[in-house]
């Protein structure tokens, strides 16, 4: 198994501003996962254990069964349900086969607790979401 390369961590919003030795270190946190097409990744209404970042292929992404966008290379997703310690706000499905790296909740809980520019740039990056959701 290996670990994101430190150009696709930086790619992430999260880390984008991230000095090479950190991504380095958080980086060796993270586990690759392999998902072939169909299957489910995250599951709306069901806990999260992950963040995860898409390394390779494509998934789309639903809310009350109805798609709602889709994710690819460079994407990043799970961190809500690990913010506030309860369900997926999403389902998440590989449309064909996926590559990803998955940070345990332990690991990124511990991680944002002890970088406030990566816990600011978090809420920033939910108060985002939360504008596009309101605005379907």
């Amino acid at each position: 198994m290996s670990t994101p390369s430190p150009d696709l961590l930086r790619g992430v919003q999260l880390f984008a501003d991230l000095d090479d030795a950190t991504l380095e270190r958080l980086g060796s946190d993270f586990i690759q996962r392999e998902f072939p097409a169909g299957a489910l990744i995250a599951e709306e209404g069901q806990g999260g254990l992950n963040f995860f970042i898409v390394e390779s292929g494509e998934a789309t992404v639903t809310v009350g069964g109805e798609q709602v966008g889709t994710i690819g290379p460079g994407a990043a997703f799970g961190e809500v349900a690990l913010v506030d310690k309860s369900a997926r706000s999403a389902t998440i499905t590989a449309e064909s086969a996926m590559r990803a790296y998955a940070l345990p909740v332990w690991s990124f809980r511990s991680f944002v607790e002890t970088r406030p520019d990566v816990a600011w740039r978090l809420l920033e990056i939910l108060a985002d979401r939360l504008r596009a959701s309101q605005t379907r």
